[in-house]
Order: C-alpha cells, then structure tokens, then sequence
C-alpha cells in the first residue's frame, strides 16, 4: 500500500476532524492544476470520493457539474486507514453519509392519458402535498398550510411552480360547498 505524501496527510487529517470527514477546504497555497493532481491521485487511489455537495448545509464545492449542483469531496475509510485512522470509526462516518433517502418515482397521469413517471425526495413537504392530492377527498390550501407549516401564498406557490410547471402534475381544482377550492392530482 503506498503511503499518502505530507500534503496528502493533511488533507485526510483535516477530513478526519471535520463533520463528514468533508476534506474541502483543501490546504491554503494548494490551488488550480497542483490541486487538481493532488486531489486527482486520491481519488484514483480510493482514498478521496467525490459526492454531491450539500449547498443547503453549506457544504464546500470542489466542482460544478453544470446543472445547478455541484461535488465535494470526502475522505473514504481507505483514505483514514492510510494515515492510521480506526476502520470502525472510519466506517461509522461513511455510513452516515451514505444513508440520505432516495428520490422515489410515482406515476402519474397526465393530460394524454399517460402515465409520467416522477422523481418525488421522500420526506419533504412537497412530497407531503403530493401525497395530500392524490388522496381521492384532494386538499384546500388550508389543510395544505396545517400538515406543511408553510404560509398560504407558499402553498399556492409550489401547487403552480413546483407542481404545475416544473414536474408537469395535472392539478385540478373545484369549488366544494362547505370546504372551499380542492386540489386534486
């Protein structure tokens, strides 16, 4: 097994005592191509991962991906263990990151009559509202506003951004005597 370098070293040392074992920011003075080589070799040898940067946490982008989101880097167990970090306390770290709920797909009719399958993070309030619609009895904004904690014009907001635009859902909504408008998917 091939000994990391010093700036290797610092760079998994510094990972280690950072929540994630995020390795970014990288040591100062190590910039542009030098960078790029450093951190390219500890990839190559297992010891770096890129993995989607985190922006609402705030977490550091090592690269842009060029869609809106961008990587960061974090220290494997390989990289820990090669600098004498504990494997077991190397792994329980890994894991944590590694344990973020996946994008799940519901289908969903549209206007032709065919189905669309969309990607819906579980857990979120939106996935919440979607699933508040597909009920057959739908939702108001009021019921909407209670189960999410969101204002009303938020609401309203994901229903024709979010829901409407961005995912192409097929909301429906009717006047319903005693409970006002209700949305329906």
């Amino acid at each position: 097994m091939t000994t990391p370098s010093d700036t290797q070293s610092l760079i998994l040392a510094r990972a280690a005592t950072r929540p994630g074992n995020l390795a970014l920011p990288l040591p100062e003075g190590l910039v542009g191509a030098a960078a790029k080589m450093v951190v390219g070799k500890m990839i190559a040898r297992g010891w770096l991962e890129e993995v989607e940067a985190n922006l609402r946490r705030g977490e550091p982008m090592w690269r842009e991906t060029g869609d809106g989101h961008g990587t960061t880097l974090i220290a494997t167990e390989a990289g820990l263990e090669a600098i004498g970090i504990e494997p077991v306390v190397a792994c329980a770290v890994a894991n944590v990151r590694k344990a973020r709920p996946k994008p799940e797909l519901v289908r969903m009719p549209d206007d032709t009559g065919t189905v669309k399958l969309v990607a819906i993070r579980a857990g979120t309030k939106q996935a919440q509202i979607i699933a508040m619609l597909q009920c057959p009895e739908g939702a108001t904004v009021a019921e909407m506003v209670e189960a999410t904690g969101w204002l009303a014009h938020t609401v309203r907001g994901c229903i024709s951004g979010a829901l409407k635009k961005k995912l192409g859902l097929p909301i429906k909504a009717e006047k319903v005597e005693g409970r006002g408008t209700v949305y329906r998917v």
